[in-house]
Parts: structure tokens; sequence; C-alpha cells
């Protein structure tokens, strides 16, 4: 049964999963756009939703709890400053996936996650 079953593995360990996770948000919230595999943005959509909602909210826990993930300064300032008011009036929803075609290498199902 697949009951209860709140994220995917993506094949790695829980710590290589994570750093991975973190890495792809960086790097989404910086260039604003990546590319990867549908399952990776799909698990990305959750973690680059929440960091925008905390720059929403604006209040000094919410800059530690965005800090605490990416441990990144000028993607947590660039939250708070440019994208959190481009989207202070959206209520989530804040990230696009657009499938596009497969990896030559592996045949794996690649995607583009951009803001929106």
């Amino acid at each position: 049964m697949n009951h209860n079953k709140s994220y995917r593995k993506l094949g790695r360990r829980a710590d290589h999963r994570k750093a991975m996770l973190k890495n792809l948000t960086i790097s989404l919230l910086s260039a604003e756009k990546i590319e990867t595999t549908v399952t990776r943005a799909k698990e990305l959509r959750k973690f680059a939703e929440r960091m925008i909602t905390f720059g929403k909210k604006n209040t000094l826990a919410s800059r530690r709890n965005a800090f605490a993930f990416l441990r990144n300064e000028e993607v947590v300032a660039k939250i708070f400053n440019e994208l959190a008011p481009k989207y202070a009036e959206r209520n989530g929803g804040y990230t696009r996936i657009i499938k596009t075609s497969v990896r030559k290498g592996d045949s794996a199902e690649m995607a583009i996650i951009e803001l929106v």
C-alpha cells in the first residue's frame, strides 16, 4: 500500500536527499529557472514555495527559518527583498513545471521548473 508517503526518496539516503534538494532550491531561487528531472522538480516545488511563503511573512523568525534551510544569505536576501513583494498578492502556486524531452544518457523525463 502507498499510504502516508509524504515525500519521494529519489534513490538517495536522507542526508544526500536533503542536501540535493537544498542545492536545487538555491539554484531555482537564484536563477528563477532550472532544468532537472520531473520527479526532482515535483519534490523541489514544495521547498521553493515554502521559502517564498517565509519571505511573504517577513518576520525575523521566518527569515531565520529560511536561512536555517538554505544557509545562503544572498538567496535569503533575494527572497525577502525581490521575490516576496513580487508574489504578495498570490496565494501559493509560485512555480511552474514544464515537461521537456528525455535525457539522452538514461532516458529520464526532464522538466523545466521556473518561478511564475
